[in-house]
């Protein structure tokens, strides 16, 4: 007896609505969120309900109520009641109000208050609230601002206009900018605080904002709208912090050994610099394409054969290519360029400098950087990964690392195709994945990528590039078909690259012809020929050499980040409809 036919149920494809600000369907990801805010909705609206079953005719704060209420009629509300308070009289949006001092700097002088003391001097503060409670007619206000908060005390008893003070009370809500004026001391509790006597709205904010304990978790928000990110995730501005201490440090250092910081264009007829993929622009005047920069290196080299011996530039750089974890199409960098230097100098300059900023800015050589996240949560098994960037820092010449940790015997001279065919049946037989075209320069730093970049923890500098990955590098003193550059790997990720320049005008015009050709052949990183600058060296460029650090992955070391967006305060995002992004392809230039 055969057994009865299975039932087939048809799967049905949910009707995703309109969007009624764009006119266009909401995003998966977007009807995603829009549902799970509902069911939250509907599911405190239940409890609301049980509670009034009950027959719970406690008076609630109005704020707390409002707190209950979706977004969109959080919004409505807020907006309606700023428009009747101007129609008042009342401004919501004053040109001024005199802060006596910020947060951190009353924070620290009144440190010493003791419990339950009220000095008689007066101040302001002006800060976002974070936290609004009240106890009968007595008011807790918590405003936070630079990196501090403090609380207020408000009992309009001690107000210098009662009424007004009420009136600015029953309007305030957590997220508005407010200043105050008071008496500072202590609490009985022990809580540092501002007494007030006057309270101003100064900014309402329109918009329901999560609480303070709660705080803005989701990635996707928190980078397409930093400003949210920076009121709910105090914590974060400490990144940029420390960004700024990195990009101060690298000035300093610089200033202080004769180097003249410069500018050069960010738009370009030929972008030139580096193996990476342009962005494209048009000028209208000139009628011309343009291509926005991939790396300053040309301009900077043209100025040393200008009489300019040493010249940095810390700016931004645009790559038309993939966005991943270490990667975004827009970064900054920074490059110098020193006359009469080496790659050797430019090693000994490397550690001493980031060592000494490392040092600087985390106290030791030693920094401990956090385990990466699983799925996006921290992995309670994995342990933080400590660096030691106590100099010297281990060297590996690139070619004789391939054959100790990969054992590789790659066939020389590379540029033959007894070589390329080579390396290609190795990542064949290895399993190992290279994009079209698979080149030998691409299939060696593939190899690189993963035999060598990946024992890296600790600073170590890979060395001695073959000539065929580096077309703005000089050839090696003593190792044929090798040149003298060098790159800065620390926690598997490239921080540095440099090298001595290739100052010979006739050898670099034949570089250009074989990146070129490499063009030609589909490699959409290969350079493009830049005669300008061929005919610049032909007047001599000295000896001279090179250098580029990736500021953003400098940023994520010291900060503790797995992901560049969080060192970005306006990261490249996709639109929502789009998944993430592909890998990025590696590029040749002297940093990202």
């Amino acid at each position: 007896m055969s057994a009865p036919p299975k039932k087939e149920y048809a799967r049905v494809k949910e009707e995703i609505p309109i969007d009624p600000e764009t006119g266009k369907p909401y995003s998966k990801s977007q009807w995603k969120r829009i549902k799970k805010q509902k069911a939250k909705e509907a599911k405190m609206a239940e409890k609301a309900k049980a509670q009034a079953a009950k027959g719970g005719n406690k008076k609630k704060d109005k704020a707390e109520d409002e707190d209950n209420l979706d977004p969109n009629q959080y919004f409505e509300i807020r907006s309606k009641k700023m428009k009747k308070m101007s129609e008042e009289g009342f401004n919501p949006y004053p040109h001024k109000f005199d802060a006596k001092m910020s947060i951190p700097h009353f924070v620290k002088k009144y440190a010493d208050s003791k419990k339950g003391e009220r000095l008689s001097e007066v101040t302001s503060l002006a800060g976002r609230i974070t936290r609004k409670a009240s106890q009968g007619k007595l008011n807790f206000i918590v405003i936070r601002a630079d990196g501090a908060k403090v609380q207020i005390f408000a009992n309009p008893k001690g107000a210098t206009d009662q009424k007004a003070f009420e009136k600015t009370l029953s309007v305030i809500r957590r997220g508005d900018v407010i200043g105050v004026v008071g008496n500072p001391g202590r609490t009985k509790t022990g809580e540092l605080s501002i007494f007030a006597t006057e309270l101003q709205l100064l900014a309402p904010c329109l918009h329901m904002i999560p609480g303070e304990r709660l705080g803005l978790r989701d990635k996707e928000v928190r980078f397409r709208k930093r400003y949210l990110d920076l009121i709910c995730n105090p914590q974060v501005v400490k990144t940029f912090h420390v960004r700024s201490q990195i990009i101060n440090y690298i000035r300093r250092y610089l200033d202080s050994r004769g180097f003249l910081e410069v500018e050069t264009p960010m738009m370009n007829m030929i972008p030139g610099g580096a193996t990476a993929r342009p962005f494209e622009t048009l000028h209208n005047e000139l009628k011309m394409k343009m291509y926005m920069r991939v790396a300053p290196e040309l301009y900077l080299k043209t100025l040393i054969i200008g009489g300019m011996d040493r010249v940095y530039e810390i700016g931004r750089q645009f790559r038309n290519e993939g966005i991943d974890l270490t990667h975004n199409p827009e970064f900054t960098t920074c490059e110098f360029y020193w006359a009469y230097a080496d790659y050797e100098d430019l090693m000994n300059v490397t550690e001493e400098m980031i060592s000494g900023m490392v040092k600087n800015i985390c106290g030791s050589y030693k920094v401990l950087v956090p385990p990466e996240e699983v799925d996006g949560k921290p992995d309670p098994n994995a342990k933080p990964i400590e660096i030691d960037f106590t100099p010297p820092w281990k060297r590996i010449p690139m070619i004789e690392g391939l054959k100790e940790y990969a054992n590789l015997d790659i066939p020389m001279p590379l540029e033959s195709e007894e070589a390329r065919k080579y390396l290609d049946a190795e990542l064949v037989k290895r399993e190992i994945k290279c994009s079209a075209p698979r080149s030998t320069a691409r299939m060696i730093d593939k190899f690189v990528g993963e035999y060598i970049e990946s024992k890296c923890i600790n600073p170590a500098f890979i060395t001695d590039h073959p000539v065929i990955m580096s077309p703005l590098a000089k050839y090696h003193r003593s190792k044929e078909g090798m040149t003298e550059r060098f790159e800065l790997f620390v926690l598997k990720r490239e921080l540095c690259n440099a090298y001595t320049e290739l100052n010979n005008p006739v050898v670099q015009r034949a570089r250009f012809e074989d990146q070129a050709r490499a063009k030609s052949d589909g490699d959409l990183e290969a350079m493009f020929i830049d005669t300008d600058f061929c005919t610049a060296m032909e007047h001599g460029l000295p000896p001279t050499a090179g250098w580029g650090m990736g500021i953003d992955r400098m940023t994520m070391l010291l900060a503790g980040k797995h992901n560049i967006k969080e060192v970005l305060l306006f990261p490249a995002m996709k639109p929502e409809e789009l998944g993430s992004g592909e890998k990025a392809p590696e590029s040749g230039a002297k940093a990202e």
